[in-house]
Order: C-alpha cells, then structure tokens, then sequence
C-alpha cells in the first residue's frame, strides 16, 4: 500500500489570516450565564502585545487602538489570558450579577 502525499502547495504570507476565521457569534451562543469569575483589562498597563488574543481558546479577545477588549457575552471565564499576560494587564474578578 503506497501512503498518500499531498501535493505541495505554496502561498504567500498576505493569504494567512490574520484574525480569527469566524467571529464567535456565529458559532455559538451566548454562553457567559454560568461564568463565576471574569476577565478585566487594566488598560494602562495593557501594550496590545496580543497573547491574550493567541492563546484565547474560545477567540473572543481583540485588540482595537492597541489594546486588548474581551467580547464578555461569549467569555466562559477560563483564566487562560490572566495567567499569560506577563505584564498583569489582565485580572480575573467575581463575576457581576
């Protein structure tokens, strides 16, 4: 049995996305109604580095003027973008009922 290779293909690095594929709406539903704990950004401190953005797992950070914003209705409040922001920009707190 011979494997299967894949013909090569080659691309430019303009036709790289540079944001996510779909914007979170359109793939899920709200889904912040069980979060305990929530994200906030100290814009002060926040540079716009955008590994918050990266390691999102549910994409939901962007960065508008340089600075990062959490979209809080699809946020499910996981803690991933406090623990890797090296400058502490971000900060999880109790969640406002």
């Amino acid at each position: 049995m011979r494997p299967y290779i894949r013909e090569k293909k080659d691309f430019a690095f303009n036709e790289v996305p540079v944001d996510t594929s779909f914007e979170a709406g359109y793939l899920v539903s709200v889904n912040s109604g069980w979060r305990s704990i929530r994200p906030v950004i100290a814009n002060e401190k926040c540079v716009g580095c955008e590994q918050c953005y990266l390691y999102c797992p549910d994409g939901v950070i962007s960065i508008n003027n340089g600075k990062a914003e959490i979209d809080y209705d699809f946020c499910k409040g996981c803690g991933i973008c406090a623990k890797i922001c090296k400058l502490g920009a971000i900060g999880m707190e109790a969640e406002r009922k």
